[in-house]
């Protein structure tokens, strides 16, 4: 799926680190804010932040999915270049997908603060390391930005608001830092109660044989050509990606205690129902149900119950991320698996073509339609109706009514 394909950028204006300190400290109502995120309910929205994504040595790789997703697509925050030594003066989107989207890569954040007029809001954390920690060289790019006054967002294992140097900086620098990752307080988590029963929306999980595997891309994507086609859709985010672009609705599953998953879930669907009445809820996958290493599929088919499961598999990838001795599971299986653990019905297959050519990835999807019996697609190099009709061609009572359109 990601393949370097580099184009120089023009360099831009000198930044200017007086205005950006103003305009965020007018933003700011005390003088260190440490936020921690909802986890259910309807996320809060703000003025829409300019920032840096910061991931060297990861862009376009699986470590950097949060960096690739955020490039991809964000409500919440302004991408306005990234950051990776081994992409400088590229265009992110030439790298990743073979488009120019203008938003450059720089080598450092002192290039890249140099490239702005004024110096950018934020500075996110854009990786996902395996060990879900900072490392040295991260921790000095972080405090670098908050010494120009940037504040900080990360989907960390490892909280940075409960860092000592971190804090210290922050609150001297008049900055915040959010942890996408950390939860409520566990007085304040929510046990599931089956009011997902009241839920009268389709609901549907993108599950995966793998993690980042692509799932949320494909739950992103679906869920913009559902509403394209006047299908009232909203997408719940189960992980620190997904609430990072700006998902109304959600959870970061893998920070909540087991025991308060699958309710903190379900409230988060019911949240998006009740407020919304949207046709079709998405549910955004994390793992697989079949990885011995993750278990938040299984929450995710409990808490949400879903109607259908679009399940998304890369047929290049011989082992699972991160486990070279783990081979990947063949997709008929683990279709057996999701449909016996929950009473779900896998509707459709959707493709991540890393490895693979145009003409394989042709081949690919009908070799999966023929031997799955299924309709399979692929999110990125497919067009979105085809992406659509496989929820169409389950659920034919949505196909749209001409002339309607979605809210």
């Amino acid at each position: 799926m990601f393949q370097s394909k580099g184009q120089i950028m023009d360099p831009a204006a000198k930044a200017g680190l007086s205005a950006r300190q103003n305009a965020s400290n007018a933003l700011l109502s005390s003088p260190v804010h440490f936020e921690e995120p909802g986890s259910t309910g309807k996320l809060p929205f703000h003025p829409v932040p300019s920032a840096i994504v910061y991931c060297e040595g990861n862009f376009a790789e699986n470590d950097g999915k949060t960096a690739n997703g955020l490039v991809r697509h964000s409500k919440a925050y302004r991408i306005v270049s990234v950051i990776d030594s081994g992409h400088h003066g590229c265009d992110s989107g030439q790298v990743l997908d073979g488009e120019i989207n203008r938003i450059p890569v720089f080598g450092s954040l002192e290039a890249a603060i140099s490239h702005h007029r004024t110096v950018p809001d934020t500075l996110i954390y854009g990786m996902a390391p395996s060990n879900g920690k900072l490392s040295c060289n991260d921790r000095k790019v972080v405090l670098e930005a908050i010494s120009r006054g940037m504040n900080i967002v990360a989907g960390l294992h490892e909280y940075l608001s409960e860092d000592p140097e971190i804090i210290a900086a922050a609150k001297s620098w008049t900055v915040t830092v959010r942890d996408i990752r950390k939860p409520r307080l566990s007085k304040d988590m929510r046990l599931f109660d089956g009011s997902i029963a009241r839920v009268k929306a389709i609901r549907i999980a993108i599950l995966g044989t793998d993690c980042a595997i692509g799932k949320r891309t494909t739950a992103t994507l679906l869920e913009r050509a559902l509403n394209a086609q006047g299908i009232k859709t909203v997408l719940v985010g189960t992980g620190q990606t997904g609430l990072m672009q700006g998902a109304r609705y959600g959870v970061a599953m893998d920070a909540v205690p087991p025991q308060f998953c699958c309710g903190e879930l379900e409230g988060a669907v019911l949240a998006a129902y009740e407020s919304e009445q949207p046709d079709v809820i998405l549910i955004e996958g994390q793992g697989a149900l079949s990885h011995p290493a993750f278990c938040t599929s299984a929450f995710i088919l409990r808490g949400s119950q879903p109607d259908a499961v679009i399940l998304q598999h890369a047929p290049a990838r011989a082992h699972r991320c991160d486990f070279p001795e783990m081979a990947m599971p063949d997709p008929s299986d683990e279709i057996a698996l999701i449909e016996a653990f929950s009473d779900t019905k896998v509707i459709g297959v959707t493709l991540n073509h890393e490895g693979l050519t145009d003409a394989e990835i042709n081949a690919a999807i009908r070799n999966h339609a023929r031997t799955l019996d299924l309709p399979v697609s692929d999110a990125l190099s497919c067009p979105p109706a085809h992406l659509a009709e496989l929820v169409l061609s389950a659920y034919p009572q949505l196909r749209p009514v001409p002339g309607k359109a979605a809210l």
